[in-house]
């Protein structure tokens, strides 16, 4: 999902990115995930020292974020769900001139 780092909050009516893109596309199912980790970190082996790399995701929709969750089950991660876009979204999201304090952790998850 996107972030619109560098953009003030009020040019997006104090919304985090990811709730302006999900009102524009009607209909369409969005979850952000994945975004807090840059990409040579996803690009690693999710298996570490005998746990998982966390990924969050937040959504709108709880089904969709299962789904995806389901999908980084798959893929060897640990998903971890924070809520909708306007709450837990925002613990991943870069905003303004700032992220939230969860951006750029990489958690692992041990059973």
């Amino acid at each position: 999902m996107t972030n619109a780092y560098g953009v003030p909050p009020e040019e997006l009516g104090g919304h985090p990115s990811s709730k302006v893109v999900a009102q524009a596309f009607t209909g369409g199912r969005l979850v952000k995930g994945f975004n807090h980790l840059g990409a040579a970190v996803l690009d690693q082996d999710p298996a570490v020292h005998g746990g998982k790399r966390v990924v969050f995701l937040a959504s709108d929709d709880g089904d969709a974020a299962t789904e995806v969750g389901e999908l980084a089950e798959r893929l060897g991660f640990s998903p971890i769900k924070l809520g909708e876009l306007t709450e837990g979204g925002l613990l991943v999201q870069a905003r303004g001139n700032s992220s939230g304090p969860l951006t750029f952790k990489d958690l692992i998850k041990f059973d």
